[in-house]
């Protein structure tokens, strides 16, 4: 166990700095939470809560509320559990490889079910020990991605006894465009959803990801699983109650002069056009910040935009400074990444991605800070 002393040496020697407001966390999960009343809300925590760290991040939420708790393998369960009072429910959406049956079981966990075959396998195991095992029942309504398919259902209904070993909590599905509120694709699976729902035992439905917690309340029913919402990410269009969850700072290792024709990085495929002020930061692919920003991102200083040059290689990162005056920025100094004069959204647009990969790439070289901006508030 590290001291003091030595954890902020560490801390020190980061290229970078993550910080990870607690407190706008609880405000988007009770924003979210109020907007689906009386639907209740969950928590989607997968991937460590979105690369945030889910032993910080999930007792925010069951503090504000939340019970439910949706992660995507059994090894994902088992790493959360021990961060949640034993009142909290922890889901399974991937459901379970054979043979894990018995550990799910025992742990308490309630996996979805996406194929007949892992209903088989569920109820199996419950019949093994003797009782009722809790489970998700999904339904592919237009994805095809998971859950029982067409075939599958009719198969289900010709043989309603598959599910006496099984305590279905929620029957369950997942919006392909919930975060276009205009596709249509979004009424076609909730009538494909009402549609399926007609042919099974009445029981609670979840249905809407962060996208359709944003649509109107036929979407809603009984449970929602915001996932990406409460990490950041608000609607884009409409109002957006939202607050923005990280922010990011890299450390300049290095700033020099250039003359015009000198070649930047790997392939020299900057070439200055006249004399230039450069630095180089700390930070490169390896911790998240993707190749494909090369010659295209962009770093902050206060209010002046500093454009990557050349290719961001797996540890560093060129900037072009000129527009700094000289000796503004030295060894040692941050640059913002991702704060208020760069979203998460405006760094996924120049990746040409999702702000979902982004999040999820954050690596662990960073300094990790924890605030709670709602407690500074609350002073």
């Amino acid at each position: 166990m590290p001291s003091k002393f030595s954890q902020s040496v560490c801390d020190l020697a980061a290229g970078g700095i993550l910080t990870i407001d607690l407190g706008a966390l609880r405000h988007n999960y009770l924003a979210i939470a109020q907007r689906l009343a009386p639907t209740r809300a969950g928590a989607v925590v997968k991937a460590d809560c979105y690369g945030l760290g889910a032993d910080r991040v999930a007792p925010v939420f069951y503090e504000a509320g939340c019970r439910d708790f949706f992660v995507a393998h059994l090894g994902e369960a088992l790493k959360l559990k021990p961060a949640l009072p034993a009142d909290a429910t922890i889901y399974i959406l991937n459901g379970l490889q054979p043979e894990t049956e018995s550990l799910a079981a025992k742990e308490g966990f309630v996996p979805a079910l996406n194929s007949l075959e892992q209903l088989e396998n569920w109820a199996a195991e419950a019949k093994g020990l003797g009782q009722k095992l809790p489970a998700m029942l999904q339904l592919d309504t237009g994805m095809s991605r998971l859950g029982l398919s067409a075939e599958e259902l009719d198969r289900l209904t010709q043989m309603p006894s598959l599910l006496d070993p099984i305590d279905i909590r929620f029957i369950i599905s997942h919006l392909a465009c919930g975060d276009e509120p205009e596709n249509p694709a979004n009424a076609s699976q909730l009538a494909a959803m009402n549609a399926a729902l007609a042919r099974l035992p009445k029981c609670p439905v979840a249905f809407s990801n962060s996208g359709g917690c944003f649509l109107d309340k036929t979407y809603h029913f009984d449970l929602a699983r915001p996932g990406i919402a409460l990490y950041g990410v608000g609607p884009a269009s409409g109002e957006n109650p939202i607050m923005p969850v990280v922010s990011l700072s890299a450390r300049v290792i290095q700033v020099r002069e250039i003359t015009a024709g000198a070649a930047i990085g790997y392939g020299g495929t900057f070439v200055a056009k006249a004399p230039m002020r450069i630095a180089t930061i700390a930070v490169g692919y390896a911790d998240g910040w993707f190749r494909t920003l090369s010659n295209k991102g962009a770093a902050y200083h206060g209010e002046t935009r500093l454009p990557i040059v050349g290719r961001v290689s797996m540890d560093s990162i060129t900037l072009d400074v000129s527009a700094l005056p000289a000796g503004t920025l030295k060894l040692g100094s941050l640059v913002e990444l991702i704060g208020p004069h760069q979203s998460l959204e405006t760094v996924a647009r120049d990746c040409d991605t999702i702000p979902y990969e982004i999040l999820t790439a954050l690596g662990h070289r960073y300094a990790r800070f924890y605030i709670d901006s709602s407690a500074a508030q609350d002073k």
